[in-house]
């Protein structure tokens, strides 16, 4: 081929090539289809002026690579990879960063509640006028008398938790003409007399344990009764009432008279203004009675079973003690400290001392009819040997 004919070919690929740079669709001509093909093989046209030819080969390269960028590129290595890391490293700072502003957030709060509380309770107390009342803080500066108050006021909220309300928790006995029964017996509420029960149609509900009234009638005369729990006064209260219509209980002291000891609410006997020999609690829980563990008896926990006897037994056993007379009912109570149940024990013993006793009247028995059986031969020896 000559470079006359090549050369009309080099134009018709040039006008090819200028209609696609423009946009225009249309069906390419057989010469545009025939170049490319002949661009497109491994071996150069064997004619002169390979320059051209070069030139158009790479305006064509050059056409096709910006309409499909992505054909005859390699994928780049470990895309996905790096942009799995890229994400986990950005959700892992927005989580740092979130945690960072919580926390920041928590202490702006902290501060200003401190602030608050310091401002409200260092404050000065003030009389029914509004006026405010001298105390031992006001030659301080300003700043440290709110401090120093507020650090007092929750010292003696503390000291109010943790011991009675007062050295003295009962009025003092009764005297003559007034009645003052010669025991003092102390009974916790939860428990002992009453079961707390919960259910979703009903909530909270107190179940009255057999036996009560019983108790109450029976001990009256004897003892001073006194109900003493660890419940606040607010829930007791309407729950004594419930149980002791007739009045039998003297007092009635709640958790605020309790001390409050090792993360127990113990009751202090030496507070009840009585005759620690004469006080007698009644408790499940040990704990409750541990600065004077001779004073008191632990019952096993009521699981509001209606069959339970357990009162009228206790009725018995204090009964027993108070007919007897005993002048400190705690070497009474030291010989039950160590049962798990002590009305079962009081029980057997009770049940041992009944058939020692019938044995000893049996024996009472025989002693005598061998005397008579001896005194009837004697006396007919004696006529024998008158006669």
């Amino acid at each position: 081929m000559s470079a006359t004919s090549v050369f009309p070919m080099c134009v018709r690929a040039s006008r090819g090539l200028l209609r696609l740079r423009n946009g225009v669709v249309g069906p390419p001509s057989a010469s545009v289809v025939d170049i490319v093909r002949t661009l497109s093989t491994d071996k150069p046209p064997a004619v002169t002026g390979g320059a051209t030819g070069g030139l158009a080969q790479a305006i064509l390269q050059e056409r096709l690579q910006q309409q499909h960028p992505s054909q005859g590129q390699p994928p780049p290595e470990g895309g996905e990879g790096e942009k799995e890391q890229t994400d986990d490293k950005k959700q892992k700072e927005n989580t740092a960063y979130a945690k960072k502003m919580v926390l920041r957030l928590a202490g702006l709060m902290g501060l200003g509640g401190a602030v608050g509380m310091v401002y409200i309770f260092g404050s000065h107390s003030v009389d029914e006028q509004g006026n405010r009342i001298p105390d031992e803080f006001d030659s301080e500066p300003p700043v440290v008398q709110q401090l120093k108050r507020t650090y007092k006021y929750f010292k003696d909220y503390r000291q109010m938790i943790i011991e009675p309300t007062s050295p003295k928790l009962l009025p003092d006995p009764l005297k003559e003409p007034y009645y003052q029964p010669p025991y003092t017996l102390v009974l916790e509420l939860t428990d002992v007399l009453l079961h707390p029960e919960w259910s979703l149609s009903t909530g909270w509900r107190f179940k009255k344990r057999p036996g009560i009234e019983y108790l109450f009638q029976q001990l009256t005369p004897l003892y001073e009764i006194v109900i003493f729990t660890s419940e606040t006064g607010m829930t007791a209260y309407p729950l004594i009432d419930s149980i002791d219509p007739q009045g039998f209980v003297m007092y009635r002291l709640f958790r605020d008279a309790t001390r409050y000891m090792e993360g127990h609410h113990v009751k202090d006997v030496a507070c009840l203004n009585r005759d620690s020999s004469k006080v007698i609690v009644v408790d499940c829980k040990r704990e409750a009675f541990s600065l004077q563990p001779f004073n008191g008896m632990a019952l096993k926990k009521w699981d509001g079973n209606s069959e339970d006897r357990t009162l009228y037994d206790l009725a018995n056993f204090l009964k027993t003690i108070a007919l007897s007379g005993v002048d400190d009912v705690r070497t009474v109570l030291e010989n039950y400290a160590l049962e798990d149940d002590p009305i079962e024990a009081f029980k057997r013993r009770q049940a041992l001392l009944a058939q020692e006793e019938e044995q000893r009247l049996a024996e009472l028995a025989q002693q005598k009819k061998q005397a008579v059986s001896l005194g009837s031969i004697a006396s007919r020896f004696w006529r024998t040997k008158q006669q």
